[in-house]
């Protein structure tokens, strides 16, 4: 979850698809293999995606529980967007005079083409609901060139960090590193939330990883620019003395390690906010930031031109002209599997993501539970690994060999997982080496995955339990994103395939306490447990699923058109 450690994020991250010199070469490079791609793919094999009678029952059921959690997703939605709520929002806009951060994010974004990350992180934890994790994080277009935006929501909790705010913001900056995402901070931040600072203080990946990032993307040419646009208190006061150009908003905007009433107590000094850390004193004194702005639309605006001196050629947005699925996107509410037993064949859902339904299969007729072949997501081209059922021995070997093509290629992968967790006891001997035999299989797959330098992106669709869900490209394998859809459960055991009657004889003496247990487990388990804990980027309603690929899949392609060499020192602030 949180960021990589110096030696492996350097390697890891120039290993993967490394940007050229020549920009003029690299975009006519892509845009012309983008249009073979395009081309050939026409010709792919289109998907049978009917859903027949005899699999209607199973369709109604999911689509009951998808209608569920659709309707909790749009609850916990609906708290994100109150931030602090309505006496909060009303402190931050007219005694403080400050733009909500949606406001913010609107006036420096090109438009609303934004792919919100976590956020549903923070609510559900034992010290209490923190809404978005205290930030909104994200990636957008600002003038014309996709960047991660981590901004911070002082109408929660007086944009204080809890530890949950820290393991947010170091996995935005993780995934700015993984695909070269210009970051902008808009900074409004009170400090450390300090009843908690054993969380989010001492260890390696709590606050301080947060600067040490910021020195490695700059090492690593991936540009930082900062607006101060709020308090800027105590280790909050290095994200904008770290970034390569800083912003300040004029009686908005202050910088200082410790505030005024700490001041008074330690000095007896009675001084202002604005004489002790003001944008004024910045920008003509100390010399912490490099621009002045009088309001915030102004803060956003020279923003957006600062970028737009970065060394980035984005191809135009209008370059892929893609087919729409040949099946409704609105069926894959019916296709997202209530649990394990009720899944239907991976290749409905998969008739309603791709390009024209098309998918050119491999392997098509050796280990069929599990799915992989090449097809157009929005015009992109991607190998796609699916789960159809448990990952087999044949499976196993198959994904091993396609994610190695896929690497060799530069291809993307898309993986498309549910699985369960397998009896822990075989019944015999002969169930014990078959056991083995796909234990080894599945090991090969894990090193194939773990080991693969292209993009990746996880779609979690039903189940991630037990090791199967390793080998499909899990949380601990570093995929670029991962998002789960609302109906996912996510735990080393499937809490449906235990009952009283198999588990009496394993330990447990009363029946009533195992129900307590189970319940917990089925809880604990849950997409938005999981995504309140940051153990994901995000849970996606299925019918949003293309689009949002769509988009990640953009995210992970500019990386290639950037005209960057490589230096071993961040910039230095002198």
């Amino acid at each position: 979850m949180a960021a990589l450690g110096l030696h492996r994020l350097g390697s890891h991250v120039l290993g993967r698809w490394q940007p050229v010199l020549c920009s003029t070469q690299c975009t006519l490079h892509s845009t012309q293999a983008a249009a073979g791609h395009r081309k050939g793919a026409h010709s792919f094999p289109v998907i049978a995606g009917d859903i027949l009678p005899i699999h209607r029952h199973v369709y109604e059921a999911n689509s009951r529980n998808s209608d569920r959690c659709r309707h909790r997703y749009m609850e916990l939605m609906e708290k994100v967007k109150l931030g602090g709520g309505e006496k909060a929002i009303v402190r931050h806009t007219q005694r403080n005079k400050k733009l909500l951060v949606r406001e913010r994010l609107r006036r420096l974004l090109d438009d609303d083409t934004f792919l919100e990350i976590c956020p549903f992180g923070g609510l559900g934890l034992p010290y209490g609901d923190v809404p978005s994790a205290g930030a909104l994080s994200g990636i957008g277009k600002i003038s014309g060139i996709w960047c991660m935006i981590i901004a911070n929501d002082a109408t929660v909790k007086g944009g204080t960090a809890y530890p949950i705010s820290v393991k947010k913001q170091l996995r935005a900056q993780e995934i700015a590193i993984q695909n070269r995402l210009p970051t902008v901070y808009l900074v409004d931040s009170g400090g450390a939330f300090l009843p908690l600072q054993a969380q989010l203080f001492p260890d390696k990946e709590h606050g301080g990883r947060t600067f040490y990032n910021e020195a490695i993307m700059s090492a690593l040419k991936i540009p930082q620019v900062a607006v101060v646009c709020g308090s800027c208190t105590a280790g909050g006061a290095y994200i904008p003395t770290m970034a390569e150009e800083t912003i300040i908003v004029d009686r908005i905007g202050t910088i200082f390690l410790a505030g005024p009433p700490l001041v008074k107590a330690a000095t007896g000094e009675d001084v202002s906010a604005e004489d002790l850390g003001g944008a004024r004193l910045h920008s003509r004194v100390s010399g912490c930031v490099d621009h002045f702005a009088a309001t915030e639309s102004d803060a956003y605006s020279r923003a957006r031109m600062i970028i737009s001196t970065f060394s980035y050629d984005p191809e135009p947005e209008d370059r892929a002209e893609f087919e729409d699925p040949v099946y409704d996107i609105e069926e894959l509410a019916g296709l997202a599997p209530r649990d394990y037993y009720h899944t239907l064949d991976i290749k409905l859902i998969l008739s309603r993501l791709l390009d024209g339904s098309k998918l050119l299969e491999f392997k098509a007729d050796y280990g069929t539970t599990l799915v992989t072949g090449f097809a157009l997501v929005e015009g992109n081209l991607v190998g796609i690994v699916a789960n159809n059922g448990a990952l087999t021995h044949d499976a196993s070997l198959k994904g091993s060999h396609f994610v190695q093509i896929c690497d060799q290629r530069d291809i993307p992968l898309l993986f498309l997982q549910n699985t369960s967790s397998q009896d822990l006891l075989p019944p015999n001997v002969l169930k014990a080496e078959q056991f083995t035999n796909r234990l080894k299989a599945q090991a090969s797959m894990i090193a194939a995955v773990a080991c693969a330098t292209v993009p990746k992106i996880t779609l979690v669709i039903g189940g991630c339990h037990g090791g199967e869900s390793f080998a499909m490209c899990g949380r601990s394998y570093e995929p670029n994103f991962l998002f789960l859809w609302p109906n996912a459960r996510i735990g080393l055991v499937d809490a449906n395939r235990l009952s009283w009657s198999d588990q009496k004889d394993e330990g447990w003496t009363d029946e009533t306490e195992f129900r307590n247990h189970m319940n917990r487990l089925k809880e604990e388990s849950s997409a938005f447990y999981s995504s309140g804990r940051l153990w994901d980027d995000g849970v996606i309603l299925p019918q949003d699923t293309r689009q949002v690929l769509g988009k990640c899949l953009k995210i992970i392609r500019q990386q290639r058109c950037e005209r960057v060499s490589v230096r071993s020192s961040p910039l230095l602030r002198m």
